[in-house]
């Protein structure tokens, strides 16, 4: 099967950056589903770990973490699926990624694909819409009564990929004031769309934004991006008794700045279940199904902005380098081989 894959940490820009290989056909076991890979998306956690990551000498470490296919085959203990079915999800971070032709799944993280969408659409949703759903009513525990109003949240990166979900789910899901951060003119249009309240300028101190805005503390706070660039600010502005949830990797920040208020600090990494095999590691599952749903009744819309051709290597380093440049919004995706 074909696949795209690296052998050594290399800049986007190194020819050998990504590359396109052939590898063996694997075979379904256990839980897992053997799927067809129709689409995928691209998301900062692969440009983190190619960079990163090194597989050992003379080895190959293919990567991708969001995809859309059909169900090929389906191992022993498998009972959520079957041949031919349509599916989407963001995969396990310790095992082979989705760039590949043929990709094995544990079904307790594997949802029904959207009916209403292509394979395109549907594999821009997956990993962002697991983290947004768990940052938002898992770790923030924001109320789903739309009745209950008075408080707000803050998305700072709004218009990312996690950024562009959490919008919707918070404005569509929620009775939250919801405060999008974007710094170009493109970038706010797009988060305004999303559905934000509010958009405020994240290249100006977001304490000084909110004030300008005439409004009160903020309640819940996604920091998404450049955490360690806000964290003063943000301590600033998050109310008396508020939340923060990271979900990027900051060098380094004083929580002892959140003491005062009391504020608790969160965080979300939406491959902890499949990594760690919890025992409600099937909730990704029902999950997917519940966001597949909102998107077919059309309360939440796709958030891919932009379509690079086939899934190859010179596609996917074209890709990652946009999100390397930080001015990627939305989801990039790539279809078929």
């Amino acid at each position: 099967m074909k696949a795209v894959a690296y052998r050594k940490s290399l800049p986007i820009t190194d020819d050998d950056a990504l590359i396109d290989i052939e590898l063996p056909a694997p075979q379904a076991t256990g839980h897992d589903l053997l799927v067809e890979i129709k689409a995928i998306s691209v998301n900062p956690v692969d440009v983190k770990i190619r960079a990163n990551m090194a597989p050992a000498e003379g080895d190959r470490k293919v990567i991708g973490w969001d995809a859309a296919g059909v169900v090929q085959s389906v191992g022993p203990d498998v009972t959520l699926f079957k041949p031919g079915d349509e599916v989407w999800y963001a995969g396990a971070l310790m095992r082979p990624g989705t760039n590949s032709e043929l990709h094995l799944v544990d079904e307790r993280i594997v949802g029904h694909k959207p009916k209403n969408l292509d394979f395109g659409k549907a594999a821009a949703l997956p990993l962002t819409a697991i983290t947004a759903w768990e940052l938002l009513f898992e770790r923030l525990e924001v109320s789903r009564d739309k009745g209950v109003h008075g408080q707000s949240l803050l998305v700072i990166g709004a218009a990312g990929g996690v950024g562009s979900i959490l919008v919707q789910l918070a404005r569509q899901l929620t009775g939250l004031t919801v405060i999008g951060t974007a710094s170009r003119a493109d970038t706010a249009a797009w988060v305004q769309e999303l559905g934000a309240h509010h958009v405020i300028d994240h290249s100006k101190p977001l304490n000084e934004e909110i004030a300008r805005l005439g409004l009160p503390p903020v309640t819940y706070v996604a920091s998404l991006n450049q955490t360690d660039h806000h964290w003063p600010a943000i301590a600033e502005l998050v109310a008396p008794q508020g939340k923060v949830a990271l979900i990027d990797d900051p060098a380094a920040i004083d929580v002892r700045l959140l003491k005062r208020k009391s504020v608790s600090l969160h965080w979300e990494f939406m491959f902890t279940r499949s990594m760690f095999e919890t025992a409600d590691m099937q909730k990704q599952h029902q999950l997917l199904n519940d966001v597949a749903r909102l998107v077919e009744t059309g309360v939440i819309k796709t958030t891919l902005a932009e379509r690079y051709g086939k899934i190859n290597a010179a596609n996917l380093k074209r890709a990652h380098a946009l999100i390397e440049s930080n001015r990627a919004k939305g989801k990039i995706v790539l279809e078929g081989f």
